[in-house]
Parts: C-alpha cells; sequence; structure tokens
C-alpha cells in the first residue's frame, strides 16, 4: 500500500468523522470528494488491466549462441476507455541483457501497439518464455492494479558450433568399418532389397522395373554404407569441471549487426568453464563429420544420461545438439567408467572422441583398453591448469602418447577451430579393416 493511499484513506476517515460530529455541509462536500475520488481512481484502476489482449509470436523456438532470437509482442486494448498507461513486465529466464518489458503509453479505445525484440543468445541452455504481467493505475498514482498471463513457452538455445575446416585422423584414415546390416531412410549405395511403395517415400527411392512387372509401385530399401561410426564421449563428470568467476557480457550489438542474423565468431565469448568449451568442441566436430555424412553418436553421464545411436543427416545433428544445448557437469560418473561401460557397444573400427578435462590418467588407460580390440581412440584435453586450477596432465599425457592416440589441447581463449586443425602429440593412428572395408 502506497503512502498516498495511505495518506487519503487517512483523510477521508477524518472527513466523515469531522462531517458526523459537526453536520457542516463544508465537512460534508469535503468527505463526499475523497469518497469519490478513491472510488473513481480505484475503477479507474481497475478498468486499466481489463479487456487487454496480449499476443507474444516466436519466429522460431530454436536458436544457437551467436544468434539473435526474434520476438514480437503485440498490446490490443479491447475496452472502448483508453489506458493512459500500461506497463508490459516480462518474466523470462532468458540472460539478464534480454529485454522484452515496455511501458506504453496512450493506448487508445480499440488500439493496439506492436513491437519487436531481438536478442543475442550468449549462454545455451532450455530458457523460459514468460509469465507476463500487466501493470497500470489511475491518472492520480493512488491504486496500481496487476493482471498476471500465466502462459509460458521455452528457447531452446544450442550451443556454439564452430566450423572446422581439417580434423585429424583424416577421413580417409576413418573410413573402415563393417557391413551393416540395418535399413535406413538415407539413400546408400547398399540396396538392400524392394519392398511396396509407402506415402511419404520419394520418386529417386521407386524401382521403376520392379513397379512395372508387379503392376503397383515398388520402393528400394538401403543399408548403411560399411563406414566406422563416430563416437563422441563427453565427460560431465562433476569432479573434473573448473570455472573462474564470471559476469556476461554480450558484445554490443551495432546497427549492421542488428540486420544480420548471426554475429562472427570472433565475438562469440564463451564462458571461462571447462563444460562450456568441452560441449562446443563435441558440437563442433558433430557438426564437422555429420555434414561429410559420417555417422555420429554420443555418450555422457552428466546429471542424467544422455545417449544417442548413431545416424547421419540433419536430424542426428539437431538431436545432437538438443541433448548438448542442457546437459550439465553433475555427474559421479568419471569418463574412466563411462568409457569402460559404454566402450563394449562398440564395433571394430568405431573411433572414440573423448572429450574431457579430467588430469586423472584412468580414462586414457580405459582407451588403451578399447584399442584393443580395434576401437580407435581420439582425446580432446581441455587443460584446466588455464581456468586456474593447479592440474597436472603430465601422467594422462603420457599414456595417451604410449598408447598412440591422438591428442588435442584446448585452453582458455583458444580459437577451437585452430586448436583442432592438428594434435599437439600426434599417435600413429592404425586403422584395422574387416571384410567389409576398403
Amino acid at each position: 500500500m502506497s503512502s498516498r493511499l495511505i495518506f487519503l484513506l487517512s483523510a477521508l476517515v477524518i472527513a466523515w468523522v469531522l462531517a458526523l460530529n459537526s453536520g457542516h455541509n463544508l465537512a460534508f462536500n469535503l468527505a463526499y470528494l475523497l469518497t469519490g475520488v478513491l472510488l473513481l481512481s480505484y475503477l479507474w484502476a481497475w478498468n486499466s488491466v481489463r479487456a487487454v489482449n496480449l499476443r507474444r509470436f516466436t519466429r522460431t523456438r530454436r536458436s544457437q549462441v551467436g544468434q539473435f532470437a526474434e520476438e514480437q509482442f503485440e498490446v490490443t486494448n479491447r475496452s472502448y476507455l483508453p489506458k493512459l498507461w500500461l506497463e508490459v513486465r516480462d518474466q523470462s529466464t532468458l540472460p539478464w541483457h534480454y529485454q522484452a518489458s515496455r511501458v506504453i503509453s496512450s493506448l487508445g479505445r480499440l488500439g493496439s501497439q506492436r513491437w519487436q525484440v531481438k536478442t543475442l543468445c550468449t549462454q545455451r541452455g532450455s530458457f523460459r518464455l514468460g509469465p507476463i504481467t500487466l501493470r497500470s493505475g489511475d491518472p492520480l498514482g493512488i491504486f496500481e492494479m496487476e493482471q498476471k498471463l500465466a502462459n509460458t513457452g521455452f528457447l531452446l538455445v544450442y550451443p556454439f558450433a564452430v566450423e572446422l575446416t581439417s580434423f585429424e585422423p583424416t577421413m580417409s584414415d576413418l573410413s573402415g568399418g563393417e557391413a551393416r546390416h540395418r535399413r535406413t531412410y538415407q539413400l546408400t549405395s547398399n540396396v538392400a532389397g524392394v519392398r511396396d511403395y509407402v506415402h511419404g517415400d520419394s520418386l529417386n527411392r521407386i524401382h521403376w522395373p520392379s513397379s512395372a512387372r508387379a503392376g503397383r509401385l515398388i520402393a528400394k530399401e538401403f543399408e548403411l554404407d560399411p563406414t566406422a561410426d563416430i563416437w563422441l564421449y563427453l565427460d560431465l563428470f562433476q569432479g573434473a569441471e573448473a570455472a573462474m568467476d564470471w559476469e556476461p557480457k554480450p558484445p554490443e550489438p551495432t546497427i549492421f549487426a542488428l540486420r544480420s542474423k548471426t554475429y562472427k565468431k570472433s565475438q562469440i565469448e564463451l564462458p571461462p568453464i571447462t563444460t562450456e568449451y568441452a560441449v562446443t568442441v563435441a558440437a563442433s566436430l558433430a557438426r564437422y563429420f555429420l555434414m561429410r555424412n559420417r555417422s555420429v553418436g554420443m555418450s555422457s553421464r552428466g546429471r542424467g544420461r544422455e545417449f544417442l545411436q548413431a545416424d547421419r543427416g540433419e536430424r542426428q545433428l539437431n538431436k545432437i545438439m538438443e541433448a548438448l544445448a542442457v546437459v550439465e557437469a553433475g555427474g559421479g560418473l568419471p569418463l574412466a567408467n563411462l568409457i569402460a561401460t559404454e566402450g563394449v557397444r562398440l564395433n571394430r573400427n568405431d573411433t572414440v572422441i573423448a572429450i574431457s578435462a579430467d588430469p586423472s590418467p584412468a580414462w586414457a588407460i580405459a582407451l588403451q583398453q578399447i584399442q584393443r580390440r580395434g576401437v580407435n581412440s581420439v582425446a580432446v584435453l581441455i587443460d584446466a591448469t588455464t581456468f586456474d586450477q593447479p592440474h597436472s596432465y603430465e601422467a594422462v599425457q603420457v599414456e595417451l602418447e604410449a598408447a598412440g592416440i591422438p591428442t588435442y589441447k584446448v585452453r582458455r581463449d583458444d580459437a577451437i577451430d585452430q586448436a583442432l586443425a592438428a594434435p599437439t602429440r600426434t599417435g600413429k593412428f592404425q586403422t584395422v579393416y574387416s571384410n567389409g572395408g576398403k
């Protein structure tokens, strides 16, 4: 309750006490005046947040770090009485630089106002959109009324993915694999058989000679190519994470940047947390291999288990990005245990890319053990010493080098594409081909 309202209520009580005790017309007129002012002010404030329609248009519920999330708001006055002012207060969980709240003045009867909000996404995650609170009051500022619009939505922000131009071992080194007798909806060079045409099949799947003989449409079925799968093992063990104090400072958007949908990668500042660097590396590698028509899977153990069976295509990239958008380093399973438990399902000549900031040599030894079964290994080491952690990576590097595992080292403020261009320690990458390989 505002001090102005308390003062007027006190004055109203005193005016009526004086009027009833004295019987003077002046006292009654003053009491009537204060009563009328308070009553009209209350009705005005009550009506100011009624008969208001607010619509929120979100261009897409998916965005990515470095891109702009665009929204449009429209407030409509469905009443015949004008609204002098109306505050739209948004309570979304987007980062602090998100500014969708606004004060609208002079909203005429049956009128509407519309505005657009472009927010630079600087942090990955799932963010709530809404609820929205409408606040208004009377012209004298005595009463303030609120109306809460409880409808909410969510915006999923994918992690930042760097465009990699090269990654060793090269694609030719990773081409060996076993023949897969597994059906796929994608067009490959391996035709497994034919079946009846199903609504939605593309025309290039139709086998016209069989269709002519059967008198109905017959479609071809395909199998996966005999190439090795790429597996991303992301370390989300809580004890391996290193973090520094950080206050997000989004870059100042220029006129030209606001017209664009993305920011330059040089303007993206990753939080000084090893998990954020590991997630960015995983997203970049997934994009790199999937854009080259490789089959990529992912496994991690954070607060929950994230396991994606190896697959190809843009749909698989979206699945990996959605999983990486919400992962957190809150797991209790070290990477060595993850490699030991998940590695048993890998096929010969598959490739594991382990991404970790753990200085323990246990996960390097686990990679050595699965290499004995013909599984290739690559290590990406997030150097936590650059995150103000007194770790020593000498033991794990010795184990990786002894096993001949190509090792990349990523430091804080490093350019991810340059750090992954060539391994800091290059082991002899041996590929064992099976009967399905070349």
